[in-house]
């Protein structure tokens, strides 16, 4: 306990936030959550993005090479190693990059550095067994990554991830061949007595709904949420026909709990691909949005008219090959993104890396995809200028790349420690908790 008027200690105040972030999920969520980030420290980074976001809301350093409105892009407001993934369908390709936008908001370039660093040198230590000295060295082969991509004064179209090259030419390739529609549907659906495809809700990932949310869902599926899709080149929007319904369960980490649902549809405009699977996930508001004063964001971040909203503009700002079926409904007063789940969705297995070189290799890549969805971000903000991004951050950062590679660094060694701690803390009052 505190005296009156006494400042609460680090460990109070980080017990406190992790207690009000989930004190509203279900009994079983938050023991599901809180076993999750219990596994080690960066799960637990995962976990409490809310906690990065209050520690650096007000972090000085931010003025150095930023802060200011023009080196503000679209972020993608979670970033950190295992957000990075192959992800596409039969139509657009198989890719590789970042997919998920939950925590997408309008901010300055460096935040998304900032965490996504810290990440790594986590990732580094627990899953590729590198030494300190090692972590240190690929943290700066992202960052000079990231501005020799925006060097380069391509526009993000232009960019190019090398799916050829080791690490990630094993992993593409072993995507393609073992990832697809006919696996996707083997894994989440079984055939009914009339052949057609249902949701499997024996399988632990799935579960089933009541008759009502069925019909709430559905009647969303039909008369909401298509018209909020986007239209094709030729002015026409996807037509999926809702076949099944059933709730999502435990996925995720930071976003574990939050309402969740998979809808079994087949595409009737189209016939390849015929059966897809819709991600309809609830969206609130995101965690840096809390803390930032209005100085420190974008007045772009009030524009949406609620979470959904926000979350198709951020998904079409930031990927590089957008979802066709990106879009959002209501129920009751909770609003909920939709996108297909990607038939080829695989985090890359950093924990399958041998040695430095390989995840040097790969520290490049994740480099060049957050530039690339940095210039995309910039440019959907600003389509009459999308080059002025990549110039601003040049000009900001002058001769001093070596200084501003530098204090990354040591941002991210610097959090990553007070990862551990917190993570400390938070094993320390769970167990309390449990006794």
């Amino acid at each position: 306990m505190t005296g009156h008027g006494e400042r609460p200690s680090r460990e109070q105040r980080v017990s406190d936030a992790i207690h009000a972030q989930n004190r509203d999920l279900r009994e079983i969520d938050r023991q599901r959550k809180y076993a999750k980030m219990a596994r080690s420290p960066y799960r637990f980074y995962r976990g409490t993005n809310h906690l990065f976001w209050a520690d650096i809301a007000h972090d000085w350093r931010i003025d150095l090479y930023g802060g200011a409105p023009d080196t503000r892009t679209w972020l993608q407001g979670d970033a950190h190693v295992h957000n990075h993934g192959a992800y596409g369908d039969d139509r657009q390709g198989v890719h590789f990059g970042m997919d998920d936008f939950d925590d997408a908001f309008v901010g300055d370039y460096q935040y998304d550095l900032w965490r996504h660093a810290a990440s790594m040198i986590l990732d580094a230590e627990e899953n590729a067994g590198l030494a300190r000295d090692k972590s240190r060295r690929a943290v700066r082969h992202f960052v000079t990554s990231y501005l020799n991509t925006l060097a380069e004064g391509r526009p993000a179209e232009g960019i190019h991830v090398a799916y050829e090259d080791p690490p990630l030419a094993k992993f593409m390739a072993k995507v393609l061949k073992k990832y697809g529609v006919d696996r996707q549907l083997d894994k989440w659906t079984v055939e009914n007595d009339a052949g057609e495809r249902v949701f499997d809700t024996d399988y632990r990932k799935l579960g089933g709904v009541s008759a009502a949310e069925r019909a709430r869902l559905l009647k969303a599926l039909t008369e909401q949420y298509p018209a909020t899709l986007a239209t094709d080149e030729n002015g026409l929007r996807r037509q999926p026909r809702i076949v099944d319904i059933a709730r999502r369960v435990d996925a995720g980490t930071g976003s574990l709990g939050v309402d969740r649902f998979y809808a079994l549809a087949r595409e009737q405009a189209h016939e390849a691909d015929d059966y897809l699977v819709l991600d309809i996930k609830q969206q609130t508001e995101p965690p840096a949005l809390a803390v930032f004063d209005e100085a420190r964001v974008h007045n772009r971040n009030s524009d949406f008219d609620h979470q959904g909203d926000r979350h198709a503009a951020a998904a079409r700002a930031l990927s590089q090959h957008p979802d066709a079926y990106i879009g959002w409904l209501s129920l009751g007063d909770a609003w909920f993104s939709v996108k297909r789940r990607s038939p080829y969705k695989k985090d890359f297995p950093t924990d399958k890396i041998d040695g430095f070189g390989a995840y040097r290799n790969l520290t490049r890549q994740w480099g060049r995809v957050l530039a690339r969805e940095h210039l995309r971000g910039a440019a959907y903000l600003e389509p009459d200028n999308p080059a002025r991004f990549a110039a601003v951050i040049a000009d900001r950062i002058g001769e001093e790349r070596e200084t501003f590679k530098r204090l990354i660094v040591e941002f991210a060694e610097t959090y990553a420690e007070r990862t551990r701690r917190d993570y400390a803390t938070f094993m320390t009052t769970r167990e309390g908790a449990e006794d």
